[in-house]
């Protein structure tokens, strides 16, 4: 029996066109939402001063900003639950708790999975929001 062999996943191969690295995204089942964590601007507000790199992770990690990419067959569907319907829909930019979700990294860029019931507010535009 052979090993695997160790591979780099730290980057996209050049190979794949940008339709072939959205079906690299996992397909949320159940009641799971898929969402991207935006990226973190490099430097500090309205200025030149670069953050370093431990401060941008940081601020990757503990983001309340999501933006939901996809949603499972079952997110919302409880009437009881829901009864005005769904809170937010692919598109969106929503709120949900710091360091809330499944999270995970593809090809370096990090994604989260939720629980329908973890999204806190769906909002128009995230720039300028942070956690508190």
């Amino acid at each position: 029996m052979s090993k695997a062999q160790p591979v780099e996943i730290s980057r996209v191969p050049e190979e794949h066109t940008d339709e072939e690295k959205s079906k690299l995204l996992p397909e949320p089942v159940g009641y799971k939402i898929l969402c991207a964590v935006p990226e973190v601007e490099a430097t500090f507000d309205g200025t030149s001063i670069e953050r370093p790199q431990v401060v941008v992770d940081q601020e990757k990690l503990a983001t309340v900003v999501l933006f939901v990419l996809r949603m499972g067959k079952e997110c919302y569907s409880d009437k009881s639950k829901y009864p005005e319907g769904a809170w937010c829909k692919i598109g969106d930019f929503v709120l949900a708790r710091q360091y809330s979700g499944t999270r995970f990294k593809i090809y370096g860029k990090e994604f989260r999975l939720l629980n329908d019931d973890q999204i806190e507010a769906v909002v128009k535009d995230p720039r300028g929001i942070s956690r508190a």
